[in-house]
């Protein structure tokens, strides 16, 4: 799958559901993940989402170079 555009408005919905820690439904090499969204950072060069799955408690980390899409769940 093609990985997604990253316009303005795109990072400026991912910036502000880690702000608000909202939920972030996300797909990444297939799989669909819903998190809560804790920060955007930098890893390396790449920049990517932190996120939090609720069901077991574990951090993950998604390269947004990664992302095949996204959508912010408010």
């Amino acid at each position: 799958m093609p990985e997604i555009r990253w316009t303005n408005d795109r990072m400026d919905q991912l910036e502000n559901a880690a702000r608000k820690n909202l939920r972030v439904s996300l797909t990444r090499r297939g799989t669909e993940y819903v998190v809560t969204a804790i920060r955007v950072t930098s890893i390396g060069q790449h920049e990517a989402l932190i996120g939090f799955l609720p069901m077991t408690g574990e951090e993950l980390t998604f390269r947004l170079d990664e992302i095949e899409g996204f959508q912010v769940i408010e």
